[in-house]
């Protein structure tokens, strides 16, 4: 049986000096460590099923010998109940790195998500909103909150003030919080069901937007008017009116306009050819450019220094207000947006184009997904048709006086 050590005292140990390790006795195992340096330190000695174990105590003097001793009866009592004193502090250390790594605040989520997503969104406007609408609602209330303990009531302190004056801008803030909740979900910051969501819960709760507000659309020239419109507008000088005229012979939205570049544009062929990253459906769209849009292009300056189409006045993309100001300008109760609509009524109104044609020179996305797996092709001779047309139609029809090209034979 090996042999006990003497228990010092308190004097007896202040004066261990000499580098190396010394029983002090009291209890099984437990040593001061002295190192050449001369810094001294408690240690623990024993056995842990087939496992010899060192534990450090605490540094001496500021862990008393009385102290280090009441340390080291408790670890003895562990090793009795088969507890390794060593293991389960690492297991509660990694515990409590567990638990802090889940104490993240909802804008702290809200953050990495759009760091996370934003790559994959159209355009910088996106993310504007989404920051803008959080900053505005839901940060005041709940954006140091932890994201585990955000709740119904908190969803709902945000957006019952908003849901029936601000309806459209409520709904998309209850879907972009329902969206952070679900990813520090998934994260693991928080459990349980989302408290933003929507079907089956929410809407027990608060209107249906649908039965709020209805769906404004875009103010839009009847195509009855295109004739008169085109003419005046074709008076106004400015890049900006050029841009608006380019995007009523195309049917294209403004951004995509506004920042086209030369490279995009084959005159020989006379194809504008939009990229992917551009459009809304994210892929690439061929435009058939009439005769009096290619006439348009080849008329317009080349600012030195960039490639854009349409550039601002100092440089750089053309903003969305140079275009409405142009029709701002001219009184006309319409925006850039709407001559989408005059193009689409035109074409399902006054002539026989297929209903797909139409659609495809929108760029508009197949809701239909059986459709959408099944078509190939985008129609483009039948749109270069449709497009020249549709240029036609806007030089020639006068107001009151309605030119009807449904006598065209076109193939379905």
């Amino acid at each position: 049986m090996p042999r006990k050590a003497k228990e010092l005292g308190a004097l007896a140990v202040s004066r261990l000096t000499e580098p190396g390790a010394h029983a002090v006795g009291g209890v099984d195992g437990l040593t001061l460590q002295v190192t050449e340096a001369g810094a001294r330190s408690w240690l623990l000695r024993y056995s842990a099923g087939v496992k010899r174990r060192e534990m450090g105590l605490g540094s001496y003097p500021t862990l008393t010998v009385a102290g280090a001793r009441d340390a080291a009866r408790q670890a003895r009592e562990q090793i009795r109940a088969g507890i390794d004193p060593i293991a389960e502090k690492k297991a509660a250390r990694s515990a409590l790195s567990a638990a802090q790594g889940k104490e993240k605040t909802f804008k702290a989520c809200a953050e990495d998500y759009i760091a996370a997503h934003e790559a994959g969104w159209r355009n910088a406007k996106h993310r504007e909103q989404w920051g803008h609408s959080l900053a505005s609602f839901a940060y005041p209330k709940i954006g140091n909150m932890l994201v585990r303990d955000v709740e119904l009531p908190h969803v709902m302190a945000i957006l019952e003030p908003i849901w029936q004056t601000k309806t459209e801008t409520a709904t998309r803030l209850r879907g972009r919080i329902e969206q952070v909740l679900d990813y520090a979900a998934v994260c693991g910051h928080r459990d349980g069901l989302n408290p933003a969501r929507w079907r089956g819960h929410l809407d027990k709760t608060l209107t249906a937007p649908a039965k709020i507000a209805k769906v404004k659309h875009y103010a839009a020239l009847p195509f009855s008017e295109m004739g008169d419109f085109m003419k005046r507008l074709r008076k106004q000088e400015g890049t900006g009116a050029r841009a608006v005229e380019f995007a009523i012979l195309t049917a294209a939205r403004s951004g995509e306009v506004r920042l086209s570049v030369w490279s995009e544009i084959d005159m020989e062929a006379a194809v504008w050819t939009v990229p992917a990253e551009r459009m809304k459906a994210g892929k690439e769209h061929r435009v058939p450019l009439s005769a009096d849009a290619v006439k348009l292009l080849r008329a317009l300056p080349r600012m030195a220094g960039t490639a854009l189409v349409f550039p601002a006045s100092r440089g750089g993309p053309m903003s969305d207000m140079t275009m409405v100001a142009v029709l701002r300008r001219m009184g006309v109760n319409a925006v850039v947006h709407g001559f989408r609509s005059s193009f689409r009524d035109w074409a399902s109104e006054q002539t026989n184009y297929p209903h797909n044609a139409a659609e495809m020179a929108l760029a508009h996305s197949i809701g239909n997904k059986v459709e959408a797996a099944y078509r190939r092709g985008d129609l483009f001779e039948k749109r270069k048709l449709m497009m020249q047309d549709w240029a036609a139609f806007c030089a020639k029809t006068e107001s009151g006086n309605v030119v009807s090209i449904k006598s065209k034979k076109v193939r379905a």
